[in-house]
Order: C-alpha cells, then structure tokens, then sequence
C-alpha cells in the first residue's frame, strides 16, 4: 500500500502543476459527467482520483448546499487541490488521502452515512485493482445511490494510427482501458443489482457510465 502512494507522488510531484492545462484537451466527456450528476442539496458526493480538486470545485460552486469529497492516493497532488480550494473559499469540499480500493465513508471521511454519488473521472483506467475499487466504491454508496463513470473506451471507430498513437502514449502514464470494465457493470445490471446506462463519446474515444444502485 506505502508503494502506491509512492508511485503516486513520484508521478504527479511536478506534474500537478500543469495538469489541469494539459489534460483539458483529451480528458474529453467530463465538463458533460458533472452535468450529468444532478446534484440535490444535502447530498454528499465523492470522487475518487479527485486529481488536483479541479471537478469538485466546479461542483461545490454550483451546489453550495451540497457536500463534496474528494480521496486521490497523491499527497502531492492534494496538496494542490487544497490549495485551489481554500482560494476558491469552498467550506463544502473534504480532501483526503486514500486508496479507491480501501476508503470508506466513514473510517475515511468520519460520515456516519454512505454516500449519495460517487464518480470517477479518468481515474479508474490508472488504478490496478480497478475492479475491487468499483466494488468497493458499490459498498460506500447507498441503495438508490448513482455511481458515474467517464473514462477512455476502446476507440474502435477511430482511425488505427490515431489509436496506436494515443495508446502508446497513455501507457507512458499506466493509462489503459479495462477492457472488462463494461461488461462488468452490464452483469451487474443483470443481477439485478441496478440500473445501468452507457453513453458513447466521440466515436467511442471515451464513455460515461451511470449505475444507479438497487435497494
């Protein structure tokens, strides 16, 4: 575990700096994710992976009466994402250190319930043990609970040369689609577990998932 935040905090210790202006031109289908949420007053909200906080002070902006939180498994780049925040005098956002496959809503963040939305954002295709994060993100959220998703897909109507290329420079960052990931969360639609809906974005160069919990 003392690994993870090591990687993490070696990968992202200068590159938080410029993170926010770089990524806005490929982390394509997240500004319409937040748009998605439909956030209720009262309603509290993670992101796991909150990066440098740049999502969850566009919520916390437009929902002052809501509750954000935010986990990412860099200090460094929660270091930053406090520091934006308390510029943006936002008392409704918590940070906190943490893995995506090992927080809870309450050892984590001291809630006594389980959480109205969790979302990720281009988080889950960087974290190894995805899958037990996704089932871990499902145990923290409460039934009729959402979970989002906007991630890249597998770009299959691109052209090959642009997927070899963005591929390839991805896994310079161990970036890389779940290719298990969907399928995944259909079979657990099938199991009745809850209601999922997919949107495709750009011929299939990203996706939104939204999976909302059954009781």
């Amino acid at each position: 575990m003392t690994n993870a935040f090591e990687n993490m905090d070696r990968m992202y210790r200068f590159q938080r700096y410029f993170y926010d202006l770089t990524r806005k031109y490929y982390l394509l289908g997240r500004d319409r994710l937040l748009n998605e949420l439909d956030i209720r007053k009262d309603e509290c909200v993670v992101e796991v992976g909150c990066g440098t906080g740049r999502n969850l002070i566009i919520l916390a902006r437009q929902n002052p009466e809501a509750h954000f939180y935010g986990l990412d498994a860099s200090a460094a780049m929660l270091e930053t994402a406090k520091a934006k925040i308390a510029a943006a005098g936002l008392p409704n956002v918590t940070l906190k250190t943490a893995l995506a496959d090992d927080f809870s809503f309450d050892k984590t963040f001291g809630l006594t319930v389980t959480f109205d939305k969790i979302f990720f954002s281009y988080s889950i295709s960087m974290i190894p043990a995805w899958r037990k994060s996704l089932e871990n993100a499902l145990k923290n959220l409460k039934s009729d609970g959402e979970l989002f998703i906007v991630d890249f897909y597998d770009m299959k109507y691109l052209p090959a040369w642009f997927q070899k290329l963005l591929q390839a420079w991805l896994k310079r960052f161990h970036v890389e689609h779940p290719q298990k990931l969907i399928p995944l969360l259909r079979n657990l639609e099938a199991q009745g577990m809850g209601k999922l809906e997919i949107i495709t974005l750009y011929r299939r160069y990203s996706f939104i998932a939204a999976f909302r919990k059954n009781n």
